[in-house]
């Protein structure tokens, strides 16, 4: 999760620590990573590349340097996508309402 204690966890000390070469992938929080510590290690060429669905701030706006990084992909948080998404979401939703319109209890933290 993203908290105080995994803010920037991944940091220019962490990418630095990871074998050379090595390709970093996040489909957690974007929160967790040291934006520009990751464009530097992909700049050395310390890393190999990585691979990001998720950043800090979302929508990625047009001029943030994540785009001109080298060998850095960029998907658009869909990473937990799946066939199964929007059937169970529409179920859920169904529900929720459901349980709106009869003054009930949300589930799921709503």
């Amino acid at each position: 999760p993203g908290t105080n204690d995994t803010d920037d966890m991944f940091d220019a000390a962490a990418f630095a620590a990871m074998p050379p070469d090595s390709i970093f992938v996040n489909v957690a929080r974007g929160t967790l990573v040291d934006e520009t510590a990751l464009i530097d290690a992909l700049t050395s060429g310390h890393l190999r590349g990585a691979a990001i669905d998720v950043a800090r701030i979302e929508p990625l706006p047009a001029d943030d340097p994540l785009w001109d990084a080298p060998n850095l992909l960029i998907s658009p948080h869909v990473g937990g996508d799946t066939s199964a998404f929007l059937p169970r979401a529409r179920r859920l939703i169904e529900a929720q309402l459901g349980r709106w319109a009869a003054g009930e209890p949300l589930v799921n933290g709503c």
